[in-house]
């Protein structure tokens, strides 16, 4: 880039009395530096020279008559009315790339995209899906396996799938978001055939010794136990092993019992690389569900329709 079109590219007019809005570069910059992770990923991403993206930055601030960000150092963070602000510009731009794809048609040429857990997309959603795009072949649908939900405001992705427990202290969906309840499965507690072996050989287990393996922590044990009439006071001590197919993957390497629905196991089962554990005063019970989320204005879609039914169908037949 020349310096004439660096100068061009920096330069912002002064809005008559009458506009209400920012200009549009800096608007652009500015939600490019946050929604890319910094001022030289968001140069890139926009073909400007990284001190042209920074100006468009501060000059915003100085339109606005208050502070977006936080500096310290080379280290950017929004503020708190900064973090209010991006989150409706990036929105607002969202909703510009939507309706240009809609009437360009470039939407039904890209993929669908679907976000969803690791546990989930690895043990059962993939095989899904590609029996999904065997029976719709003018369907495609892209999966990302990833423990953060989709901002689906913005348009990260058009759909997301989670685990939500019953006791979470934050619910599915939100404003201008629909849920449907794929599934509510009762959760089973497994291990390798040699470590339920061992378990049994010593006449009735007793759950206060069970080698317990947890994801991030014990409550998902606990809150089982609790349903299931019994009611543990100390922590339940076991290897923590952070995500659902990582703990799967430690008990059928007979490191321990882990607890699972059968969404995750169900291969694992009929393989005979997993065992239900009896426990006695046990049964499966239902800790929460998976659900599908999606924006309101999209659920209509023929591809969210068709993905919606097909995965609601097979989730039912396997609960």
């Amino acid at each position: 880039m020349t310096e004439d079109q660096g100068a061009i590219s920096e330069t912002i007019a002064e809005p008559p009395a009458e506009t209400a809005l920012p200009p549009f570069a800096s608007l652009r910059a500015f939600e490019a530096v946050f929604r890319f992770g910094g001022i030289r990923k968001a140069a890139a991403q926009l073909g400007l020279h990284h001190a042209v993206v920074s100006r468009h930055v501060q000059q915003l601030e100085a339109w606005l008559g208050g502070p977006l960000v936080a500096r310290s150092g080379n280290r950017l963070a929004l503020t708190e009315d900064g973090e209010r602000f991006h989150a409706r510009v990036a929105a607002a731009f969202a909703e510009l790339q939507g309706a240009t794809e809609d009437f360009t048609g470039q939407r039904r040429m890209r993929p669908f995209r679907l976000w969803c857990v690791p546990g989930l997309s690895i043990q059962w959603l993939s095989a899904q899906l590609a029996d999904f795009e065997d029976a719709n072949r003018q369907f495609r649908v892209e999966l990302k396996p990833t423990e953060v939900p989709a901002n689906l405001g913005t348009h990260e992705a058009d759909a997301d799938i989670r685990y939500y427990r019953d006791d979470d202290p934050v619910p599915p969906g939100g404003r201008g978001l629909r849920c449907h309840e794929l599934a509510r499965p009762p959760v089973i507690a497994v291990a390798s055939p040699a470590v339920a072996t061992t378990l049994g050989s010593s006449g009735a287990i007793d759950w206060r010794t069970l080698p317990f393996l947890h994801e991030e922590n014990d409550h998902e044990w606990r809150a089982w136990l609790r349903l299931n009439g019994l009611n543990p006071t100390d922590r339940l001590e076991g290897p923590l092993c952070w995500q659902a197919h990582l703990t799967i993957a430690a008990a059928r390497q007979g490191r321990g019992v882990a607890l699972a629905t059968r969404f995750l196991v169900d291969t694992d089962l009929k393989q005979g690389t997993l065992v239900p554990v009896e426990i006695p005063q046990t049964r499966p019970v239902a800790l929460g569900g998976y659900v599908l989320v999606a924006r309101e204005d999209r659920w209509s879609d023929p591809v969210l329709l068709a993905l919606r039914k097909f995965l609601s169908d097979r989730a039912r037949s396997l609960a």
